[in-house]
């Protein structure tokens, strides 16, 4: 049974299908992206914190939460940027704070590398915008064919194994929590995209993906003088402190927080201690 947002919902029509999206609150506009294999879902705390004083969106991408999950779809890189780039004009969106997780970081880097006059601060949770080496060995056995469908959409292990292997206080996990996370993923048909988002990793200059991810990694220090926020979960299998390093040399100037106790959910881990270095931090920027 899929999950109903915790917000009233939104919807565009964008490439691959209906894009769902969270427009809450009025003011300075928030845009938050997220990543494989959640979806708005996870930003519900950070969108209760700001909706009073900003206008906060949180699109689903497509394929993920409750956006259409169209089967024929490439679910590339390039694809996700243009739908995200397709709701800033529907909306009419002129500056944004840009918020980013997972794959969120390289969306939402590109976005601003395709629109450059449209970011004004950044804040970056456990993330990359730029070429790495490193794969974990648990995801990349998902790019084997045949192995990965099997375990990602047959029997929903990369979305399970997150909830798992992403969060440190498990005790924040509740059973409402869990649902939330897992229910737009239910069957095969549902989980596309958290295959597609694996096979999407561009490890090697033939995967189509990696000029586009190149270009935006090489783009990150036109912005290098913009204010930027790092909260980073430090016990994240995935983007593991070398990721955080590399976004500190790139964004010397960044203001970085780094949460012992964290994973790579670190919204789910630290919420409440991030909202307020948040708030600070845009003050400070604004």
């Amino acid at each position: 049974m899929v999950t109903a947002s915790p917000f009233e919902p939104h919807y565009l029509d964008v490439e691959g299908g209906r894009m769902h999206y969270v427009d809450e609150g009025e003011g300075p506009v928030l845009i938050m992206l997220h990543g494989n294999p959640t979806w708005s879902f996870y930003y519900r705390n950070l969108v209760e914190a700001f909706r009073e004083t900003h206008r906060v969106i949180v699109p689903d991408h497509i394929g993920c939460g409750l956006s259409d999950k169209p089967q024929d779809f490439g679910y590339r890189l390039e694809q996700h940027i243009g739908n995200v780039e397709k709701l800033v004009d529907a909306l009419g969106i002129e500056e944004a704070t840009i918020v980013v997780h997972d794959w969120g970081g390289a969306i939402g880097m590109g976005l601003a590398v395709r629109r450059p006059e449209l970011p004004k601060r950044f804040v970056v949770f456990n993330t990359a915008a730029f070429l790495a080496e490193r794969i974990p060995f648990s995801i990349d056995i998902c790019r084997i064919p045949g192995f990965g469908a099997l375990m990602i959409r047959g029997l929903n292990a990369f979305a399970r194994a997150a909830l798992v292997r992403c969060v440190v206080h498990k005790d924040r996990l509740t059973e409402e929590v869990k649902a939330g996370y897992l229910g737009p993923y239910d069957s095969w048909k549902s989980r596309v995209a958290n295959l597609k988002f694996v096979h999407d990793i561009p490890m090697n200059p033939t995967h189509p993906t990696y000029p586009v991810l190149a270009e935006i990694g090489d783009s990150l220090a036109r912005f290098a003088e913009h204010p930027m926020m790092i909260a980073w979960g430090a016990q994240d299998f995935c983007f593991n402190d070398q990721f955080f390093e590399e976004w500190k040399r790139r964004f010397p100037k960044a203001e970085a927080h780094y949460f012992e106790d964290a994973g790579h959910y670190v919204l789910e881990d630290a919420h409440e201690r991030i909202v307020p270095l948040m708030q600070r931090f845009m003050e400070a920027s604004s």
